[in-house]
C-alpha cells in the first residue's frame, strides 16, 4: 500500500516547498489538474526534477486522443497519467499502449462520473489498466459522500489491476480507508491543509504501511 500526495492549490515553487516537508513520508505525489491548467506540463517536469526519487502523477483526466497525452506526459516526466473511465475504450487502450511505449509509465483510471461503477470497473479492468481509482470529487464531498462504499464494490470486481482510492481522506477516517485494503491511497487537504503537515503525514504514512 502507498501513500500519494494530492497538489491542487498551489503553484509550482509552493509545491516544491510542501513537498520538501513530507518528502519522506510519501510514495507519489501528484501534480492535480488545476496545477496543471495553470501552470502547463512544466509543473511535472520541475516536480520531477526536484523530486526524482518521488513517482509523479499528471492528473490530466484525459477524456480523448490517449495515446498523445500520455507521451506529452510522459515526455515531462510523469510516471502514471489519468484517463477518465468515461472515455471511449479505445482512448483508454490508446493510453495503455502508449505508456507501455514509454518504458513502463503507468495509467491510473478515474471512476469520478461513472453511474454504475461494478460494470464500469469489470470493463476498464480489461483494457489492462495499472490502477482503478474510485473518487468522490469535491463537488459531491461537499454534499457529505465519501469513497468508502464504492472502494468495497470496485474492488469486489477488479482482478488484475491495482485499486486506488482519493476523496476527502483524513487522519481520522485513514483506518476505514485502509480496511478496504486499497493499493493507492490519495491525499491532498488531509495533509496540505494541516498546520503541521510533516507529523499529519509520517502518522497517515505509519498507518498506510500497517495496512501492508
Amino acid at each position: 500500500m502507498e501513500l500519494q500526495l494530492a497538489l491542487d492549490l498551489v503553484n509550482i515553487p509552493e509545491g516544491i516547498a510542501l513537498v520538501k516537508e513530507v518528502e519522506t513520508f510519501i510514495d507519489v505525489v501528484e501534480i492535480g489538474t488545476p496545477i496543471i491548467i495553470n501552470e502547463g506540463l512544466h509543473a511535472v517536469k520541475a516536480m520531477k526534477e526536484a523530486f526524482p526519487n518521488l513517482k509523479v502523477l499528471a492528473d490530466l483526466k484525459v477524456m480523448d486522443a490517449g495515446g498523445y497525452e500520455v507521451m506529452k506526459a510522459s515526455e515531462a516526466g510523469a510516471d502514471i497519467v489519468t484517463i477518465l473511465a468515461v472515455a471511449e475504450d479505445a482512448t483508454i487502450r490508446g493510453a495503455v499502449e502508449e505508456a507501455r511505449k514509454q518504458g513502463g509509465k503507468k495509467i491510473l483510471v478515474d471512476m469520478i462520473g461513472v453511474k454504475n461503477l461494478e460494470q464500469r470497473a469489470k470493463e476498464v479492468d480489461s483494457l489492462g489498466v495499472d490502477y482503478i481509482c474510485v473518487h468522490t470529487g469535491y463537488d459531491l464531498q461537499a454534499e457529505g459522500e465519501s469513497p468508502f462504499e464504492a472502494l468495497k464494490t470496485v474492488k469486489g470486481v477488479v482482478k488484475h489491476a491495482k485499486t486506488a482510492v482519493a476523496g476527502g481522506i483524513k487522519l481520522g477516517t485513514l483506518p476505514e480507508v485502509i480496511a478496504a485494503k486499497p493499493d493507492l491511497v490519495i491525499v491532498g487537504g488531509g495533509i496540505t491543509g494541516e498546520d503541521n503537515k510533516q507529523t499529519v503525514a509520517a502518522q497517515m504514512q505509519q498507518l498506510v504501511k500497517q495496512g501492508v
